[in-house]
């Protein structure tokens, strides 16, 4: 199976999710499809839930913030 080209790495202390090479840190979907949209992806088509294109680690994608704790 081929690694999913987006990778975001497990929540930091404050809630938020680090992506690999898109350097920032997303606080919520919103900032992800964001970070994607400023890298050439059609923001109308991307799923941050769809694993050919997401590589979630250490959580999922509808865990953001205060969730998690």
């Amino acid at each position: 199976m081929e690694r999913a080209p987006v990778i975001v790495h497990p929540p930091s202390p404050t809630g938020g999710h680090r992506g690999e090479i898109l350097e920032g840190l997303a606080r919520g979907p919103r900032d992800l499809v964001e970070f994607l949209r400023r890298a050439g992806l059609d923001e109308d088509v991307i799923d941050v839930d769809d694993s050919r294109l997401i590589e979630w680690r250490g959580s999922r994608a509808d865990k953001w913030g205060s969730e998690l704790c």
